[in-house]
């Protein structure tokens, strides 16, 4: 019995995970794991994989699936609600990073990524002074990385010539979308995600310059550019919570 797209369950002592198996086209050998950071689990198997092949790799890692979790559940406790001070974990291209909160007088505001840090430089720290600037700041990085990122991805797909009419809008539920007349919608919160998961959407809604809908024609556009994105949509899925968390 093959395993694409099942629900399986880890136990491990008196603990049970459940886990998403996705087939993923060309992989080829062992079984990769994810654990998100939402706490779910994805297994990415090769074609063909039989339920207990993955069963059994799965089981051979189960501390340290366990731990990962473990990990993830209190990481994010931890990261929920925003105070928007120093020694917060902000998101960036998929990397957490430290938010450090710096007062200064008679200096310019600014908000500067180094080496780790997302450096905020203001006379005002109130709380929702820095979420402000730093809803500006992501808003910035997005339209620069998006943009870049449209320059790259283009030139290998054929049914487009030249980059869309593209925009930025805060949405609750989407990551993107694309309006009848070819214009495309990108949530600034997306440039948090992992550059693979941002790829992944623009490619989506390149997609849907051709199909509106999603239908067979659709996916096979959308699995012709990336084989392998249950995989990607099922990592950014795993995500939602902490990108969109304000």
């Amino acid at each position: 019995m093959q395993a694409s797209n099942q629900m399986l369950t880890l136990t491990y002592g008196e603990e049970s995970i459940p886990y998403k198996v996705l087939e993923v086209p060309g992989r080829t050998g062992k079984v990769a794991i994810h654990v998100y950071p939402d706490g779910s689990v994805q297994v990415d198997a090769p074609p063909e994989s039989k339920v207990e092949e993955i069963k059994r790799a799965v089981q051979k890692r189960a501390r340290w699936v366990m731990r990962q979790v473990d990990q993830a559940i209190k990481l994010k406790e931890y990261a929920l609600p925003r105070e928007y001070v120093s020694g917060e974990s902000h998101f960036y291209l998929g990397r957490r990073h430290q938010l450090k909160v710096v007062h200064v007088e008679q200096v310019k505001e600014s908000v500067k990524l180094s080496r780790g840090l997302i450096r905020v430089e203001t006379a005002l720290t109130t709380p929702e002074h820095i979420k402000t600037l730093l809803r500006r700041w992501y808003r910035s990085r997005a339209t620069e990385y998006f943009s870049g990122r449209f320059k790259t991805i283009i030139p290998e797909i054929s049914w487009v010539s030249e980059a869309p009419k593209w925009r930025l809008q805060t949405m609750k539920k989407q990551w993107g979308s694309c309006s009848p007349q070819g214009i495309i919608t990108l949530n600034p919160h997306l440039v948090k995600a992992p550059r693979d998961c941002i790829d992944y959407v623009l490619v989506h809604e390149l997609c849907h310059l051709v199909e509106h809908n999603h239908n067979v024609e659709f996916y096979r556009l959308l699995e012709g550019q990336i084989p392998g994105w249950k995989s990607v949509k099922a990592k950014l899925d795993g995500m939602v919570e902490l990108l969109v968390n304000e």
